[in-house]
């Protein structure tokens, strides 16, 4: 009996391939290109299963002419490059990989936070550039971490895990905006208060986004919510891109309407908009939030969990659309 197709749309750890190599034929992507849509199509065909990443978008019109697939199993938390709702229509699995990056993206997140209130990239660009002549008292002085109010607009499992940091190890007051409050448990835990998004812009010293990406949360931070934030405030972005307006941004920090902002993602990444570029006040990563070895390891043999379950009769750990198993 031959044995079922996947495509690793990604290159990915030898070990992960070696584990779904016991399980599948394999198809894999060592020139780590992203294909585009016709190409991703094409190699998907004959295909049982997927894996992979934010680069592939797997919508309604890939899954038409993909009539084979039974399973797609992203490498990542957000999933809006899945379209749930056409997947499940067609009685497609979908996974993703929670819990296991959520300690080391909030490390990333808090880090980010700091770099940006403490402006350590600017500093640093200042110091290559062989400018640095003479200390001066008021030489790249930022904002203080430590006692400033935290706001954190998604408290999810990352936003937590950021609230914490802030709460016990720097002594920041904080708050949060959510879709639904926490249970008083949970705020208790972290330190936190509920407060309505626009509270929340008012007050926070150092705002920082870890919502899900949406068509609701679009541009939830755009020109209308900037302008209601403090002048020396900092904004930090580790969530997905789409949710600030970047171009928005770009302005406010031209302007000195904010202080400063971290941003880990952006709208159309790997695409930056080339104003963001221009600004010494913004630390920009490539989205690396959750790029830890052991981490980004334990993401790939989670969506290779999911791949072997969905495809062997199993019960895969987290999957999306848990219905279509249901309905096998």
């Amino acid at each position: 009996m031959s044995k079922p197709k996947v495509l690793v749309a990604r290159r990915v750890f030898d070990s992960v391939l070696q584990r779904l190599a016991a399980h599948f034929e394999v198809e894999g992507n060592d020139e780590d290109r992203v294909w585009p849509k016709a190409e991703l199509v094409a190699r998907l065909q004959d295909k049982d299963g997927a894996f992979i990443t934010g680069s592939e978008r797997i919508d309604a019109e890939v899954l038409e002419a993909c009539p084979r697939l039974k399973a797609v199993c992203n490498m990542a938390v957000g999933y809006n490059n899945i379209d749930l709702p056409a997947c499940t229509a067609r009685g497609v699995m979908a996974s993703n990989t929670p819990d296991v990056l959520t300690e080391t993206t909030a490390d990333f997140g808090f880090a980010l936070m700091m770099a940006t209130a403490r402006r350590m990239a600017e500093s640093e660009h200042f110091l290559r550039r062989g400018e640095w002549k003479q200390w001066s008292y008021d030489m790249f002085t930022g904002s203080d971490v430590h006692g400033a109010t935290l706001g954190i607009l998604g408290m999810g499992r990352i936003g937590r895990a950021i609230a914490r940091r802030g709460h016990l190890g720097f002594g920041m007051p904080v708050i949060y905006h959510n879709r639904s409050r926490l249970p008083a448990e949970q705020e208790a835990e972290v330190g936190a208060r509920y407060v309505s998004k626009e509270q929340l812009l008012r007050e926070a010293d150092h705002l920082v986004l870890v919502l899900p990406y949406s068509a609701e949360s679009h541009h939830a931070i755009g020109a209308v919510e900037l302008a209601q934030m403090k002048p020396e405030s900092t904004l930090t972005n580790v969530a997905r891109g789409g949710i600030v307006d970047d171009a928005a941004l770009a302005q406010a920090l031209r302007e000195r309407r904010i202080a400063a902002a971290g941003l880990d993602v952006f709208e159309g990444e790997p695409r930056v908009n080339p104003d963001l570029l221009t600004l010494p006040n913004v630390v920009l990563t490539p989205h690396i939030a959750s790029a830890s070895v052991k981490t980004r390891l334990a993401m790939a043999d989670l969506a290779a969990d999911n791949l072997i379950a969905a495809l062997t009769g199993g019960t895969p750990p987290t999957p999306l659309n848990p219905e279509v198993l249901a309905g096998r």
